[in-house]
């Protein structure tokens, strides 16, 4: 749906890389071997999104680092299209709603990282009844298209696993109140 609005391929996964996880940044080769594509165009992409106000740099020794301007007007805006794009919106809507005692969903792996996939993979935190998880999933999996992978972790076991909680690709997708 999106790529008949955005024309090019190139400034999707720009878009995707850096507003869906704002903690994300990157550099021009680092985005030209992750993407598969030329550096100018991902060079011209960059440029314009600058431009636009859109994306933030900084030098890191030779490097020019790239991150989403989350100030920009239009950040949650744009960060709300990809999360109906990738499906998110529906994962928030139809699995982590009715799950009842969930503190906290991350969205990890290529998504996380800014990638588009066919696979979602999140980190559920909560007491839940693993059953109706399973049953929301595979409704939600028909009406977005997508396949979801999950872990589930009780609140106290995932805390002390510190590997998972400091990972800059963990995106809160959803947290209790």
């Amino acid at each position: 749906m999106l790529d008949t609005l955005i024309t090019s391929k190139t400034r999707i996964k720009l878009l995707l890389k850096f507003f869906l996880n704002s903690h994300n940044s990157a550099y021009l080769r680092n985005l030209e071997s992750e993407f598969g594509e030329s550096s100018n165009a991902i060079r011209l992409e960059l440029n314009k999104f600058e431009e636009a106000g859109l994306l933030t740099s900084k030098l890191d020794g030779n490097k020019k680092m790239f991150k989403a301007n989350n100030k920009h007007p239009l950040f949650k805006d744009i960060q709300s299209i990809l999360m109906k794009y990738t499906g998110l919106d529906q994962i928030v809507d139809e699995v982590i709603e009715k799950l009842g005692d969930v503190h906290e969903v991350y969205l990890i792996g290529d998504l996380g990282k800014g990638i588009d996939s066919p696979v979602i993979d999140l980190i559920i935190v909560g007491n839940i009844n693993k059953s109706y998880l399973i049953n929301l999933i595979a409704k939600t999996e028909k009406l977005i298209a997508k396949k979801i992978r999950y872990i589930t972790y009780e609140k106290e076991e995932f805390y002390t696993e510190k590997n998972i909680t400091n990972s800059q690709y963990n995106l809160l997708l959803w947290k209790s109140k």
